[in-house]
C-alpha cells in the first residue's frame, strides 16, 4: 500500500506518492506560502489530493521544522511560519479523510536513511544534517526517538563551547554555530581576512561581494587550502560533538547529510579525527561508521511517508 509524504520547507513544498519499498512513484512540488498558515494548509491539502488521484493511499506523513508533540499531530513552534500549537493533523484530516500524522522534518530524514539509505543495516544511529542550521535525528533499537514530549533529538542546539557565539535558539555555544553552513562561510571568511591560506577566499569576496555556500564548496572541490582548512575546522567541532553523543547513546553510525555533506571524505576525515581525539576510553570504546547520506533530497518525502505507514501498522 502506498503512502504520501509531505515536506514543508521554507521556499518550497515537496510531496511524493511513496511505496513500501522506498521509492518515489510520483512527486509534485509548489512554492511555500509561508507568511499565511490558511494559504499554506490549502496548498497541502491540494498537493494531497493532487497525488491520491487514482491511488490507494495508507496514510499521509506530512514533515516540517519546529516542535511537534509525541503525538505526531500538533506543531507547538515552527520557526519558518507562524505555527504556535497549531492542530496541523486534526485539521487536514478533517479535510482529506486520511490518516495524517505529522513530524519534525529532521526526524524524517533520518527515518529515510535509517530505512532505505545509509543507516539501514544498524540498529542505532545518529544523523547531523549540516546546511543552513544544523538538524538531528536519533534512532536507538530500531526505533525513532522523539523524547516525552516529542521534541528531542534538536542536535544543532547541543551546548558545544561554554559563552560561545550567540544562536537564534537564544543560547550561546550550540552546535549550530560551530557546525553549519553559516559557521562555515564564518570560518571561511575569517581565513580569507588572515591572507596567506586565505587569498583565493579574499579574491572570491571581492570579485562576488560577499562569500556564499557556492562559491565556498567549489573551492573545496578544487581542494583550494584557504576553503579546505574552514572545512576542516567544521569538521573538528562536528567529531568533538559527536564524540560526545557516542558518551551517551552508542550509535553504531553517525550519518552526515545537507548540503555540505557533498563534501563527502574531506569532511568526514576531520570528522573522524576529532572524534577519536574526544571519545571517552578511546581504544576500549567500540568505533562507530561515519558516512555520507544517500536520499539527499528525497528523504524528507520517504521518511515522512514511512513514518505514516509505521503509524498506521502500529494503531491498526
Amino acid at each position: 500500500m502506498h503512502a504520501i509524504g509531505i515536506d514543508i520547507g521554507g521556499t518550497k513544498i515537496a510531496g511524493a506518492v511513496v511505496d513500501e519499498l522506498g521509492a518515489i512513484v510520483r512527486s509534485e512540488r509548489v512554492p511555500t506560502p509561508a507568511g499565511d498558515p490558511a494559504l499554506l494548509e490549502d496548498a497541502v491539502v491540494e498537493m494531497i489530493r493532487s497525488l491520491s488521484d487514482g491511488e490507494p493511499i495508507a496514510a499521509v506523513g506530512v514533515a516540517a521544522a519546529g516542535f511537534i508533540d509525541a503525538a505526531q499531530s500538533t506543531v507547538y513552534y515552527a520557526p519558518n511560519i507562524r505555527w504556535r500549537n497549531e492542530p496541523f493533523r486534526e485539521k487536514l484530516e478533517a479535510r482529506v479523510g486520511t490518516t495524517v500524522v505529522v513530524d519534525n522534518d529532521a526526524n524524517a530524514a533520518g527515518w529515510a536513511e535509517f530505512r532505505f539509505g545509509a543507516g539501514r543495516l544498524v540498529s542505532d544511529m545518529v544523523m547531523l544534517t549540516i546546511g543552513t542550521g544544523v538538524g538531528g535525528a536519533i534512532v536507538a533499537g530500531d526505533r525513532l526517538f522523539r523524547g516525552g514530549f516529542g521534541a528531542g533529538a534538536e542536535l544543532g542546539h547541543m551546548r558545544l563551547v561554554p559563552n560561545g557565539i550567540a544562536c537564534g535558539c537564544g543560547q550561546h555555544g550550540c552546535l549550530e554555530q560551530y557546525g553549519s553552513g553559516r559557521a562555515l562561510l564564518r570560518m571561511a571568511g575569517e581565513i580569507a581576512d588572515a591572507g596567506g591560506i586565505g587569498q583565493a577566499l579574499a579574491r572570491a569576496r571581492e570579485e562576488h561581494g560577499a562569500l556564499d555556500g557556492g562559491i565556498v564548496g567549489d573551492l573545496i572541490a578544487a581542494e583550494d587550502p584557504g576553503a579546505t582548512a574552514a572545512l576542516r575546522q567544521l569538521g573538528h567541532w562536528l567529531g568533538e560533538a559527536a564524540a560526545s553523543l557516542a558518551a551517551v547513546l552508542d550509535p553504531q553510525r553517525f550519518v552526515f547529510g545537507g548540503g555540505v555533506a557533498v563534501a563527502g571524505d574531506l569532511l568526514l576525515g576531520p570528522v573522524r579525527e576529532a572524534f577519536l581525539e574526544h571519545l571517552p576510553a578511546r581504544g576500549y570504546h567500540p568505533e562507530p561508521d561515519f558516512v555520507i547520506a544517500e536520499l539527499v533530497n528525497d528523504a524528507g518525502v520517504v521518511g515522512a511517508a514511512d513514518l505514516a505507514r509505521v503509524w498506521v501498522a502500529e494503531h491498526a
